[in-house]
Order: structure tokens, then C-alpha cells, then sequence
């Protein structure tokens, strides 16, 4: 393994160096000017342009600095002039207005959204919402599979989710996660009912991926109602605290659906589950996708 990672970076260095190069030369600084402004050497710089150089995060931000860009710009290809200057004006919005322009542009270049979306039906929303037993009954009357992304992300890895995150962290279970969807996308053209994890609207290349293929409906309800499900249902596993304070627990819980609900209202359509019952609140899921004849006479 360590020699894999050895590998790699070698096979970057030059790619990284080049890149040193070309914005050295694109700010007309001589490589002399560039350890003057750097603090680094030139014989390093030297190094480094030609691809043999060993660079620290450390000088890495240096070298950026010195030529008045962000560190990101040295990791990554030269973007087109005219995408630059859409990411120089998207660069000044908030969060809520970001949303706001890729709605904005998914709606008038038609982009973002595959065709078939309507007949692919994501549910998300926190554990206790009703993802498993709307979305069972849901498939069932639509005649389509029903499908739960995190046993689907396990087949994608082999593994348990606990092993994912063990042997992968992070990084590795969001990755693992979005071949998942790809797959379960293009596997299922003539439509199913899926549910998601509660944190995938967190990552917003997940989400934007989900959104894109997935008709997507966020299941709500209220954190007491979230904490009381799962503790009928015996698993407390969202909710563990020392000693079982359920105060704290549900103070967490109010914290994570606080910070998670415009993400959450980004989807397509909401069903609120709060004080409905079950068949209540399937009439509302139902009347929230899209008509099943329209869907499939929209193929």
C-alpha cells in the first residue's frame, strides 16, 4: 500500500509543477521574483516546476500566496475563462442563493435533470420519519422495487456500513455512496421507490447527484415525534447519549433538523408525518409524486 501512495504522488508532481509554471509565467513573475515573494528557495521552486520536488502543504500555500490565488488553483486544472467568471460572480452568494442560481440554471439551459426522474422516487428526511414504511407501501402500490440506499451502498462496497466507515471513513462511505446512486439510476429507467440516509442532504455533490436522477420528497415530522418512533421501534442507535439523557438527546436532535432544514427543503415535495397516521400520511405521499400514468407516459 505504501508504495501505491508513493506512486501516485510521483505520478502528480509533474502535473503539480506544471501548473506552478503556469501561473508563475500567466503573472509575468520570474521564478527568482516567485522565492522572493514566497519565502521558498529557488532551487526548491526549481525543483518543483520540473516535477522532482517534494511539496509541503505548507509551501504549497506559500507559492499560492505569492501568486495571489487560492491553493485550490494549484490542485486543480485551469478552468475556461468563462466558467471562471461564472464561479468569480457564484463566489459572492450566500448558500440559500446558491440554490437559488442552480435552480435558476438547471431551469433555463435544461440541465441537471435526466430524463425519467419523475419515475424514481427518493425519500429523505431523519430516522423516524416513515422513509421505510411509506416507502414499502408506496412501491407496493406503484408496482415498482423498493429499494434502501445504505444496503445498496454495502453491496457497492462489499461490506458492512460500520466496515465502511471503519477501513474508508468519510470520504470513502460518500464515494461508495454515489456510485450507489449511479447504478441504482441506471438499473431502475422504469422507476422505484428508494429511501436515503438522513445526512445525504449534507454533502451537496451527493445531493445535488440525488436530485438530479431522484424525484425527491422530504418526510417530516417534529423531533419529538422523530425520537418517539425510533424508541417504540427499540433502536436508539441515532440518538445514543451517556447514560441514556434523553433531554440531551432530543436537544441533539433539535440541533440536527435545525441545521438540516432548508437542505431538506430543497426537495421536490414535502409530506409533513406530524400527528397524521399511517394511512394519513401515505394519502399524502401519494398525492406529492407525480401521478403514476403521467410518469410513464412521460417515458
Amino acid at each position: 500500500m505504501p508504495f501505491m501512495i508513493e506512486q501516485e504522488a510521483r505520478a502528480i508532481l509533474p502535473e503539480l509543477g506544471a501548473r506552478v509554471r503556469a501561473w508563475r509565467a500567466r503573472r509575468g513573475m520570474t521564478r527568482k521574483q516567485l522565492a522572493a515573494d514566497s519565502g521558498l528557495s529557488e532551487r526548491f521552486l526549481a525543483d518543483v516546476e520540473s516535477g522532482k520536488g517534494n511539496v509541503s502543504i505548507n509551501s504549497l500555500e506559500a507559492a499560492a500566496r505569492a501568486l495571489n490565488i487560492a491553493v485550490i488553483e494549484l490542485l486543480q486544472d485551469a478552468p475556461r475563462p468563462a466558467l471562471a467568471r461564472v464561479h468569480g460572480l457564484l463566489a459572492r452568494l450566500d448558500d440559500t442563493q446558491l440554490d437559488q442560481a442552480c435552480q435558476l440554471l438547471s431551469r433555463q439551459f435544461d440541465l441537471g435533470n435526466e430524463r425519467g426522474r419523475e419515475h424514481r422516487i427518493a425519500l429523505v428526511g431523519l430516522r423516524g420519519a416513515g422513509k421505510s414504511t411509506l416507502g414499502a407501501q408506496l412501491a407496493a402500490q406503484r408496482e415498482v422495487p423498493f429499494v434502501e440506499l445504505d444496503r445498496e451502498i454495502e453491496r457497492e462496497a462489499g461490506t458492512s456500513m460500520n466496515e465502511i466507515l471503519l477501513l474508508h471513513g468519510q470520504a470513502g462511505y460518500r464515494r461508495y455512496e454515489r456510485r450507489a446512486l449511479l447504478r441504482i439510476a441506471e438499473d431502475h429507467a422504469g422507476g422505484l421507490v428508494m429511501t436515503t440516509g438522513g445526512s445525504i442532504v449534507s454533502e451537496r455533490e451527493t445531493f445535488d447527484l440525488l436530485q438530479s436522477r431522484f424525484y425527491c420528497v422530504w418526510l417530516k415530522a417534529s423531533p419529538e415525534e422523530h425520537m418517539s418512533r425510533v424508541v417504540a421501534q427499540g433502536d436508539m442507535r441515532p440518538f445514543e447519549t451517556a447514560r441514556g439523557a434523553t433531554s440531551e438527546a432530543l436537544d441533539d436532535l433539535r440541533r440536527i433538523l435545525a441545521s438540516r432544514e432548508t437542505l431538506y427543503a430543497r426537495a421536490d415535495a414535502v409530506v409533513d408525518t406530524a400527528s397524521r397516521t399511517v394511512r394519513q400520511s401515505f394519502k399524502d405521499l401519494e398525492r406529492a409524486v407525480p401521478a403514476l400514468l403521467e410518469a410513464k407516459g412521460a417515458k
